[in-house]
């Protein structure tokens, strides 16, 4: 009988040699030519934070120009008012950019007061069922607040959130008051698309679709 020889030898050990290595493989991750347009849009979105660096202090910044806030003053009493986001508010911000507008009120109906702006602003009214705390332009050149309610055909401003019903009412129900509206200096908000700062619920029933 014959032994094996070298070409058997040889055999073996390639046999071996191709099962260690297979037992070691490992797939390499895609590189980005192999990569969807969709994977790498979303690697680049898990990667890059949003915004911009600022060069100076090395901090992200927001991709939205901050807008100062509207203030507003009931005689001597500040109010905090959560401002509609619509071409009638960033008309009246231009409005108070340079100085505080200021407006004499005159109470009307038992349930709101009313006064001239002194010029027109962009209206888009629609009949609203106003509440009390309300602030609204009427006729393009008149802003009413509220204490009470009442329906017509308004353009929402905005609400102020700090006085419920007997607040308001004693801010604006024991006779004619002055109000004034400023830009605040101190308070900044980012606004991003969409934004809304009033309730939705009550816009949408009243058929509000300001934009």
């Amino acid at each position: 009988m014959k032994k094996p020889g070298i070409a058997v030898y040889v055999l073996f050990t390639v046999m071996a040699l191709l099962l260690s290595g297979c037992g070691n493989d490992k797939a390499d991750p895609p590189s980005g030519a192999d990569m969807s347009h969709e994977e790498q849009s979303y690697e680049k979105q898990q990667t890059e934070p949003e915004g911009k660096e600022d060069s100076d202090t090395g901090e992200r910044i927001s991709g939205e120009e901050p807008r100062k806030m509207l203030q507003l003053k009931i005689a001597d009493t500040a109010v905090e008012v959560a401002w509609e986001d619509n071409e009638s508010v960033e008309a009246l911000e231009k409005l108070c950019e340079e100085e505080p507008l200021t407006i004499q009120m005159s109470m009307y109906g038992g349930f709101e007061q009313v006064g001239p702006i002194g010029t027109g602003l962009p209206s888009n009214d629609v009949q609203t069922t106003t509440r009390s705390g309300d602030i609204v332009l009427y006729s393009g050149d008149q802003i009413v607040a509220f204490y009470g309610s009442n329906s017509w055909d308004y353009t929402m401003l905005g609400h102020i959130t700090d006085q419920d019903t007997e607040g308001m009412t004693k801010l604006l129900g024991n006779g004619d008051v002055t109000i004034t509206i400023s830009m605040d200096k101190e308070k900044e908000k980012t606004f991003e698309k969409g934004d809304r700062y009033y309730d939705e619920d009550r816009r949408i029933e009243n058929g509000d679709r300001m934009g």
